[in-house]
């Protein structure tokens, strides 16, 4: 019910003259208020070790989001998309497999580094602003080149419920770092601006998706890889 609200307030403001890149501007504009107003604090803080439950509660209800999200809309339109182009190889289950593995094996990486007993204890921070910056890029680009009101919408809602606690944690894991203050501010802003740069990135491409459908499905899929991931 709320989705269908939304999509009908959407409608109202599209229908009032506003264009679809400026309401996406708009939209992108409170995602990046949104990770600056909660990972701003945490990083602020610096060496905090207080234990925080609701940030568990925050990342269970945004995995589930990110689960319909995926699967349903992102991982379904982007084979649908393929499908109709008449190409029975399931590229859209692979390249969504490819990210997702991509991920894992960094992630593989920095465990094997902070594991070997020369370990270096700032590969796990920059592991985690490389990992959440490569999935901030994706799901930009799949809202940047999105044609749907709908799947915009979907990108959208799920970007809100993660932000917000994938910010908390960046900062807090910055803050605990061996990194400068200074430092570790420019990380955390790395990772901010990787959702605006992938919305121009999509953005840009959505003009060749006219012409070439597949360059959407492509996208979708593999921001997909990440959502899953």
């Amino acid at each position: 019910m709320g989705i269908i609200l939304s999509l009908n307030l959407v409608e109202r403001v599209r229908s009032s003259g506003m264009s679809d890149q400026v309401l996406k501007g708009l939209m992108v504009a409170v995602v990046v208020v949104i990770s600056l107003a909660t990972g701003r604090p945490a990083l602020m803080a610096m060496r905090s070790d207080r234990s925080l439950p609701a940030l568990g509660f925050g990342e269970a209800f945004a995995a589930g989001i990110f689960l319909g999200a995926g699967l349903i809309h992102m991982l379904g339109d982007a084979q649908s998309a393929f499908d109709t182009a008449h190409i029975g190889y399931p590229f859209a289950m692979v390249i969504c497999g490819s990210v997702m593995l991509l991920l894992l094996w960094i992630e593989h990486l920095a465990n094997r580094g902070m594991e070997s007993p020369a370990g270096n204890s700032k590969l796990l921070p920059l592991t985690a602003v490389a990992m959440l910056s490569i999935h901030s890029l994706l799901m930009g680009a799949a809202f940047g080149v999105s044609s749907s009101v709908a799947l915009t919408l979907v990108i959208f809602i799920a970007v809100l419920a993660h932000k917000g606690s994938a910010s908390f944690a960046l900062g807090l894991e910055l803050g605990r770092s061996e990194f400068s203050k200074h430092f570790a501010w420019r990380l955390f802003l790395v990772f901010v601006v990787m959702f605006p740069l992938g919305a121009m990135v999509g953005q840009a491409l959505s003009t060749a998706s006219d012409a070439h459908p597949l360059v959407e499905a492509s996208i979708s899929a593999a921001a997909a890889g990440t959502f899953l991931f």
